[in-house]
């Protein structure tokens, strides 16, 4: 079971580190390639987390080292890059078009 929630751990925190990527490529928000950098930080450590939780007299460890990680991959601020118009699945993945990040004066 802890293997599960490790495997699970690292894969929230790469997906929304490449979410950050992806997001930081179309606008240039700097706030986001902060985020994707302390993203890369923590998906490490939660891939270490799961390496050691493979081994049953370890498993503790492991969620340890992965609690840390997801603690580390904590929100910080950051500009406001979506309008009202977007659909779930367009935030969910990260979708931004380059027009409505100008159309809201930061670009």
């Amino acid at each position: 079971m802890g293997v599960i929630v490790t495997a699970l751990a690292f894969t929230v925190i790469l997906f929304l580190t490449l979410r950050d990527i992806r997001i930081f490529r179309t606008t240039g928000i700097v706030s986001y390639r902060r985020g994707a950098v302390r993203g890369l930080f923590a998906s490490s450590i939660a891939l270490l987390g799961l390496m050691v939780a493979e081994n049953p007299d370890t498993q503790n460890v492991g969620l340890l080292l992965s609690f840390i990680a997801v603690f580390l991959n904590k929100k910080g601020v950051r500009e406001e890059v979506f309008t009202h118009n977007e659909t779930a699945s367009q935030r969910f993945f990260g979708a931004v078009s380059v027009e409505s990040y100008e159309r809201l004066g930061e670009g």
